[in-house]
């Protein structure tokens, strides 16, 4: 199904979660001098517009990023990057992940990105030049595979499907063990959502059992939610974590605890 339309929900307080986590594993990732990979199996047209008739009606952004960006310590990784796409794009710009991870790119580092949906495929090759990226219009799990361990082998994937398929939960558990063979040194963060009923707690209560070496589970649930909204909660299991993360993310902790 290629029916999920991101700019409906882009800024939202999940999307504030998992790319807080996100770039505090970059950050840590290049404090180092060796090169990095980045991947991302599903990533989305890469830059959205908060004033955009879409980002309007559902008004998500506003209980997201627009109430909690300021709550971040002015040094925060994420409060640096989502500043910094602000500056060159406007005010109204937020960036999706793969706009954070080029954010924290030094030259030497290689970001490679899958998006199979045709006009935000497009989009993503707009907004990042070919010079700076490979973008592949592909389905990102497979790709994934074929991919792994990827040149540099330091670095990072990100996991975000829509779960727009039933696959897209009941499948995960075994393609990361899969993925964790081909690639067993990369950090390795998936993306998952907190509903009504907790319907994907499951999952990530199997991916946390099968005993991943340095695995960080980290979740936080929303205080207000928009109207009608099924999601409560944003979760992220990562595998070969920076150590640092877990004390790190207690900052994530407060900014969503403060409301």
């Amino acid at each position: 199904m290629l029916s999920y339309q991101h700019a409906y929900h882009a800024g939202n307080a999940a999307d504030v979660h998992k790319h807080a986590v996100l770039s505090l594993i970059l950050g840590y990732l290049t404090q180092k001098a060796k090169p990095m990979s980045y991947l991302e199996t599903h990533a989305g047209r890469g830059l959205y517009d908060l004033g955009s008739a879409e980002s309007s009606k559902t008004g998500e952004a506003k209980l997201g990023v627009d109430a909690l960006l300021a709550r971040f310590a002015a040094e925060h990784p994420y409060r640096l990057a989502v500043e910094a796409v602000r500056a060159a794009h406007g005010a109204n710009a937020y960036p999706g992940s793969p706009l954070i991870a080029r954010h924290f790119k030094r030259p030497g580092d290689r970001l490679q990105l899958a998006e199979l949906h045709p006009q935000e495929h497009e989009a993503l090759c707009a907004v990042i030049p070919g010079s700076e990226v490979h973008v592949y219009k592909e389905d990102g799990f497979p790709w994934a595979a074929r991919m792994s361990p990827p040149t540099p082998r330091r670095g990072l994937m990100l996991i975000d499907p829509s779960y727009e398929l039933d696959h897209d939960v009941t499948g995960i558990p075994s393609f990361l063990e899969g993925l964790h063979r081909l690639w067993p040194v990369g950090v390795i963060m998936i993306w998952y959502p907190i509903l009504a009923g907790d319907a994907h707690l499951e999952m990530a209560d199997e991916i946390e059992a099968f005993g991943y070496p340095r695995f960080v589970r980290h979740e936080v649930r929303f205080g207000k939610t928009a109207k009608h909204h099924r999601l409560l909660g944003s979760g992220v299991a990562v595998i070969n974590a920076p150590w640092t993360l877990e004390a790190d993310a207690e900052a994530i902790d407060a900014v969503f605890a403060a409301g």
